[in-house]
């Protein structure tokens, strides 16, 4: 089995948006995105970016997963398309997410299972939104 290291990098997000425009967001490794806000505008929209961290992180988390299982050999890569239902009723929210993984490579049917049952145990965002955390806001 493979000993995977964790290399710890900062984390967070900060969203400024002017009196007219779009939000920009820059992470605290100094990735920007800029984030669209009209439903016809090409572009991610905050709902897709949370939609993008749980497919960015299923996929990585399955490539981890099949080194674990000692199969990287024949892993060919992932893929996650993820969507959700939003709620019709205040609170806004994703009532359910809707989650597809393709596995490619020359891999059995359980192996496919296991790298997907396994990269769900191990993928942060997943992890994150099976459970309430709690959110501190402060003002300033």
């Amino acid at each position: 089995m493979v000993d995977l290291k964790i290399k710890r990098r900062p984390i967070g997000a900060v969203a400024r948006v002017q009196r007219n425009g779009h939000p920009q967001v820059t992470s605290r490794t100094g990735g920007e995105i800029g984030v669209v806000t009209g439903a016809s505008e090409e572009g991610f929209n905050p709902l897709d970016l949370m939609f993008a961290s749980l497919s960015a992180c299923l996929v990585l988390s399955a490539r981890i997963a099949a080194s674990k299982l000692s199969i990287i050999d024949r892993f060919d890569g992932a893929s996650a398309d993820v969507t959700g239902e939003k709620s019709a009723e205040e609170p806004y929210r994703i009532e359910r997410f809707t989650v597809t993984i393709k596995i490619d490579g020359d891999l059995t049917e359980e192996e496919r299972h296991q790298i997907v049952h396994m990269a769900e145990e191990i993928c942060t965002v997943s992890n994150t939104l099976k459970t309430r955390p709690e959110i501190s806001l402060s003002v300033c």
